[in-house]
């Protein structure tokens, strides 16, 4: 598998916190959304590190399209 699965087609909004390292999910079958379980190792996509450098609100990336990863884009409206 080489191409994300959808795994909802809205982004998921996360309290993050300053300091602290996230991996969101790229393929899109993780059950932990939007983060990565490891479920991507059946699949050639890698999660993506991000660390937060200020507690707020986040709104990452439903449906593994964005070009902005692991960000939402709005690119969900378009599927």
């Amino acid at each position: 598998m080489s191409e994300a699965k959808v795994a909802q087609k809205a982004p998921y909004g996360v309290e993050v916190e300053a300091g602290k390292k996230y991996f969101w999910c790229s393929c899109g079958l993780s059950a932990k959304q939007p983060f990565c379980d490891g479920s991507h190792k059946v699949t050639s996509l890698k999660p993506v590190a991000y660390e937060a450098t200020e507690s707020k609100k986040m709104f990452f990336c439903g449906c593994k399209a964005a070009k902005t990863a692991p960000f939402c884009d709005g690119t969900h409206r378009n599927l």
